[in-house]
C-alpha cells in the first residue's frame, strides 16, 4: 500500500488530514480548568510546531476553558491554521450536556467563540444535533441552520458544518446552505458511517470522525494490538493510521493532554498499512 495523500481542503483552507482536538485540554469530564495548565499550553504549541493546521474546539469545553488556552497559546494565528469550533450545547454548573439551540443561544455561542478565541470570524462551525445523546437521530434542524446562515451572512462564519448527523439531515442542509463538513462518531471498531463516508468522498466533503481512538473508553482489540506488535507501532497509532487510508476525505482530530502522546499521534501519518493488516483491521467493525 502506498503512503495516502496527507492534505485535504476544509472550508478555504487545505489543511494536514491529522489535526488535533482540543478537547481533553479540559478538566475531567471536558469540564473545568486542565491539572496543569502548562502541559496543555505546551501541547497546543508542539502540535503547531510539528505542522497541524486544524485545531477542533468548542465554546462549551470546559465551558470555554480550551478557547482561552488556544488563545493564549497560538494567538497571533498563522495564517495557515484552520480552527474549527462547534455549537448546539452547553453544560450546567453540575457539568450536564444541554441542548442550546434556540436563535439566541446561538448567537451567543458564536459570540463567545470568538471572543475567547480572539477572532473577527469562525473558518466553519459545525451544528452539534441534539436530537440523539448517543449517536444521530432524525429530527429538524432547518431552523438552526437559518441563524448559523444569518450569522454567516454578518461575516461572523465563513463556513458552516454538520456534527451528530444523519445522511437526511446533511441532504436537507444542503438545500440550505453548502455543507463544509461532517463530524460524527467513527473509528476501527465502530463503523455506522461507512457508506455516508463514501457518500461524502464523492461529493468531496471531509469527514470528521470524533473519537478515532474510541473516546472516553480507548478501543481494546485483540487484533488491532497484534497488527500493532507486528508493525512495531502502537494501537492507536494503527487505529489512526486506518482511518487515514480509509478514504481521502476523512480528517482526524486525535485529542491528548501528553506531549508524548501528541507526538505518538502525529507519528502515524508516516505508518503504511500492508494488505494482510487492512484485512484485519476491515473485520473489526463487521
Amino acid at each position: 500500500m502506498s503512503q495516502p495523500t496527507l492534505t485535504y481542503r476544509l472550508g478555504d483552507r487545505k489543511v494536514g488530514r491529522l489535526g488535533y482536538g482540543a478537547m481533553q485540554l479540559a478538566g475531567p469530564g471536558v469540564f473545568g480548568p486542565p491539572a496543569d495548565e502548562a502541559k496543555a499550553i505546551q501541547v497546543l504549541r508542539d502540535a503547531v510546531a510539528a505542522g497541524v493546521n486544524h485545531i477542533d474546539t468548542s465554546d462549551f469545553y470546559g465551558p470555554h476553558v480550551t478557547n482561552k488556552l488556544i488563545k493564549q497559546a497560538l494567538h497571533p494565528y498563522a495564517d495557515s491554521l484552520c480552527i474549527v469550533t462547534k455549537v448546539g450545547a452547553r453544560r450546567d454548573d453540575k457539568a450536564n450536556w444541554l441542548p442550546a439551540f434556540s436563535a439566541e443561544e446561538l448567537t451567543r455561542a458564536v459570540e463567545d467563540n470568538l471572543r475567547h478565541l480572539g477572532l473577527d470570524a469562525l473558518e466553519v462551525v459545525n451544528l452539534r444535533s441534539m436530537h440523539g445523546t448517543h449517536g444521530p437521530a432524525e429530527g429538524p434542524l432547518e431552523a438552526e441552520l437559518e441563524t448559523l446562515i444569518r450569522l454567516k451572512e454578518r461575516g461572523l462564519i465563513r463556513h458552516i458544518g454538520l456534527s451528530n448527523v444523519t445522511a437526511k439531515q446533511i441532504a436537507d442542509a444542503q438545500t440550505m446552505t453548502p455543507v463544509a463538513c461532517v463530524q460524527n462518531m467513527y473509528n476501527v471498531a465502530n463503523r455506522a458511517d461507512d457508506a455516508l463516508i463514501d457518500l461524502l468522498a464523492a461529493q468531496d466533503i471531509p469527514y470528521v470522525p470524533f473519537f478515532p481512538l474510541g473516546g472516553f473508553s480507548p478501543l481494546q482489540s485483540n487484533e488491532l494490538n497484534e497488527v500493532a506488535q507486528s508493525l512495531n507501532a502502537t494501537p492507536m497509532q494503527v487505529a489512526l493510521a486506518w482511518l487515514l487510508q480509509r478514504s481521502p476525505n476523512i480528517l482526524l482530530i486525535p485529542g491528548t493532554s501528553s506531549p508524548t502522546h501528541l507526538q505518538e499521534n502525529l507519528a502515524s501519518a508516516q505508518l503504511v498499512l500492508p494488505a494482510d493488516a487492512l484485512v484485519i483491521l476491515n473485520g473489526i467493525g463487521g
